[in-house]
């Protein structure tokens, strides 16, 4: 059975779903506005709340709340908080002063908390009378709650905010900081902390605060929420992704999306980075937006699979996003960190393996891949800064191979192989999960969208470059290692990558009919990357059918274990294709 010719998907009609949403309960299950939140909370009695906070929720929020609720009294935990100077030097050695990368920690909550002051606002919460409503991160710390309300917040969100100029980091005054070196702070420092605290919550939470979308709180119960995420955890689903313009970026999925086209272009979509994307539970036409990383602390066991667990722990290994040059530039020339490299400078156990699978590429479209043989490397790295210097444009092609890309080519890039996309290609990006760490070697000339200079990391990058990863070791080893698995009535498989020093295995089905699927006891990673819809099925009825859409990703946690994959609606009588991810249990 062979594929259909290549069709430019830029001219078909959108079906994209860009709020999938998970069915969790009934609308009467969650609580809707100010008012209806803080009637639920008053009737319970309560004399002591505590509302747990995420870093990234306005404490305007926060303060609102406690106001409904007729506060005799507002505690905010930050007022236990040690100096701003004395947190700020307490986690510089993790932020650093890399404009990019910090280093992972063991840091707390209650590191930040100054002894003596919490232990007089202890006190004074303890003897107050009438009913006191304890707010913001580590409120949970100061006083045990009669109830305890957890405000979550997705981290793109706060992103967002962060952007905006509307919060600082983690007990530091530091508005005024560029929203990027504020998000690195949160990333390596305020995001860790708060995720320590909240796995330890789970349990005690009665209620969580969904405050995403500005005026329009929801909340449900910290039962619903277990619930929620057990029933998620063993069907398969899509989290909500998430869209942003770049200096390089293309208009593929500003079509194909079905985008807001007020944006010059975008860049990315990250359309499965537990990390950062949300996940939407419905209760009746109710959306609450939670971190998808509920679900992987949670939930490993169910989501990941025993093997995949054991090796990365609470951890999501597999990022799926897409990288848009359609009508844009070349991505900058870049390199990843080797996995030593990474553990030693980063406190990181694994590093960013990845590679391009190409949804679609316009003529001429190519991807930088590996050196030039017999490449003068002293010569290479001279050149590349002196184009740092300015006035010097670095020539890449001298020095690197491009290699034509085309619809459906899969690029593979283990770590330290110098790469790009160029122009004129629709890349959907399989990779491990540590996705901030790339090392940018030289970015064609231009500045980023806030008219600055991008960060380029040319001696961190000459350190990880492999420069074995030549001409003859990418035609063999690294472009479209493409072998047959096997076939069927209406499907046939292939392996499609990765590299052999790469965790994660890639296979592609083709399909008119149905194709039966196994999980293997690993977490599954998937998109359609042709047709326009296919149904997943439980072949024993374990979960309702669910229909996804071209170029959406969807997971299948490993507890699902059987399933099936075919055409649907539009679909149907036409040729699908998916590409699957999952960790092999040998690596």
């Amino acid at each position: 059975m062979s594929s259909e010719a290549p069709v430019h998907t830029w001219d078909r009609q959108p079906n994209f779903d860009r709020h999938p949403t998970v069915p969790a309960g009934p609308a009467s299950a969650c609580r809707v506005g100010w008012d209806d939140i803080a009637a639920q909370l008053r009737s319970s009695g309560a004399h002591r709340v505590v509302v747990e906070a995420y870093p990234g929720v306005y404490d305007k929020d926060l303060r609102l709340l406690a106001d409904r609720l007729g506060a005799d009294r507002i505690v905010d935990a930050a007022d236990a908080y040690k100096p701003g100077d004395d947190i700020a030097a307490m986690v510089q050695p993790y932020v650093t002063d890399d404009p990019v990368f910090g280093r992972l920690n063991d840091l707390t909550i209650d590191d930040f908390f100054d002894p003596v002051a919490l232990a007089r606002l202890r006190a004074e919460v303890r003897d107050s009378d009438g009913r006191i409503v304890v707010v913001g991160a580590g409120a949970s710390r100061v006083a045990e709650p009669d109830v305890l309300v957890y405000a979550d917040m997705p981290r793109w969100e706060a992103q967002q905010r962060q952007r905006r100029g509307e919060i600082a980091n983690l007990g530091v005054n530091n508005i005024e900081l560029r929203a990027s070196l504020r998000y690195k702070h949160a990333y390596f420092v305020d995001w860790r902390v708060a995720d320590r605290l909240k796995r330890s919550l789970f349990e005690r939470t009665d209620y969580l605060l969904d405050t995403t979308v500005p005026g329009e709180p929801k909340m449900i119960t910290g039962a619903d929420h277990l619930r929620a995420l057990a029933a998620v955890a063993r069907r398969p689903f899509e989290v909500m992704p998430f869209f942003d313009p770049g200096p390089w970026g293309g208009q593929w999925m500003k079509e194909v999306c079905d985008l807001p086209p007020d944006e010059p272009n975008y860049a990315w979509c990250f359309n499965c980075v537990p990390e950062e994307n949300s996940l939407l539970l419905g209760f009746g036409h109710h959306r609450v937006e939670i971190p998808s990383l509920n679900l992987v602390f949670r939930e490993p066991e169910a989501l990941l699979g025993s093997y995949v667990r054991e090796r990365f722990g609470d951890e999501f290994p597999i990022r799926f996003d897409f990288l848009d040059t359609m009508g844009g530039g070349n991505l900058s020339l870049q390199v990843h960190p080797l996995t030593s490299y990474i553990r030693e400078h980063f406190g990181v156990s694994y590093t960013q393996d990845e590679s391009y699978y190409m949804m679609d590429a316009e003529a001429g479209s190519t991807v930088y891949l590996g050196l030039k043989t017999d490449v003068d490397r002293e010569a290479m790295m001279a050149d590349l800064r002196r184009a740092q210097d300015g006035g010097f444009s670095f020539p890449a092609e001298t020095y690197v191979n491009r290699f034509p890309a085309k619809r459906h080519d899969h690029f593979l890039i283990p770590a330290g192989t110098v790469h790009c996309s160029g122009a004129g290609g629709m890349v959907l990006e399989i990779s491990a999960t540590p996705y901030i760490f790339t090392f940018k070697l030289w970015d064609w000339d231009r500045l980023g969208l806030d008219g600055r200079p991008r960060p380029i990391n040319i001696e961190r990058g000459e350190a990880n470059i492999q420069w074995h990863r030549d001409t003859r070791y990418a035609l063999d080893r690294l472009v479209n290692q493409i072998t047959p698995l096997g076939a069927g009535d209406g499907w046939r498989a292939e392996r499609t990558g990765l590299h052999e020093a790469e965790f994660i295995d890639t296979h592609r089905h083709w399909f008119t009919g149905r194709v039966h699927h196994e999980t293997g006891g690993g977490v599954n990673v998937l998109n359609l990357v042709q047709g326009e819809e296919a149904v997943v099925e439980s072949p024993d009825g374990a979960f309702a059918p669910f229909v996804v859409h071209y170029a959406e990703t969807f997971i299948v946690p490993a507890a699902v274990g059987r399933y099936t994959i075919r055409p649907y609606g539009r679909a149907e009588g036409s040729e699908c294709a998916t590409i699957k991810a999952f960790v092999r249990p040998d690596a």
